[in-house]
């Protein structure tokens, strides 16, 4: 159904890479459309610069600018008409998914606080996890106490769009989400406590 004034998440241009959030990519569509390339140079600059911030995690990586710049040219369609610091020739052979996240220690301060240690292992199991009834059902349990959690420690946006962009950022991109099919269950004061999951086994 189509409401006008009404934006839904499933009738929204899909994001090319997730982890950057949609402002992000509409930043690079103005970039693109901006009228000489000193401007568009300029733009992308500080988009980059912006995206480092988002995804603090690239800077693990050795040469991270290069996988930032690589990202903003995939992010473009490679229309983006700069004169490119680095080479994105490569980019095309980069998976356009969420880069890898290192799970933190339990006692570090981190952003994976507000969901709490078995939802970090339950991350981790779905990453390896075959394709089957028994990881579809998995995932709808680990997405619904993402978004218990969420409710329950007022951590910014609890909407569907978080809990799919966090649930594909933290198994590496494996799990996907389709918000156009996938259902929540209702959330009210009884069902934002944390409901009992299954336990992730600990590898041996």
């Amino acid at each position: 159904m189509d409401i006008k004034g009404l934006d839904y998440n499933t009738q929204r241009e899909k994001m090319i890479m997730s982890e950057y959030g949609r402002e992000v990519q509409k930043m690079v569509e103005l970039a693109v459309s901006l009228p000489t390339k000193e401007e568009r140079l300029r733009a992308a600059k500080s988009i980059v610069r912006l995206m480092e911030n988002k995804n603090p995690q690239v800077r693990e990586s050795e040469n991270y600018l290069q996988t930032l710049w690589d990202h903003l040219y995939l992010i473009s369609h490679r229309e983006l008409d700069i004169d490119w610091p680095y080479d994105v020739s490569e980019a095309e052979k980069i998976h356009t998914k969420p880069q890898p996240v290192k799970l933190q220690k339990r006692d570090d301060h981190h952003y994976l606080r507000h969901y709490g240690q078995l939802v970090s292992e339950l991350f981790e199991k779905l990453k390896s996890m075959p394709e089957g009834p028994e990881r579809d059902e998995l995932v709808r349990l680990t997405a619904n106490q993402m978004k218990r959690d969420l409710a329950t420690w007022g951590h910014g946006s609890m909407d569907d769009e978080k809990v799919a962009d966090d649930l594909a950022r933290y198994t590496d991109g494996v799990i996907q989400i389709d918000l156009s099919r996938f259902r929540f269950e209702s959330l009210n004061a009884s069902t934002v406590s944390k409901a009992p999951l299954p336990k992730a086994k600990r590898k041996k």
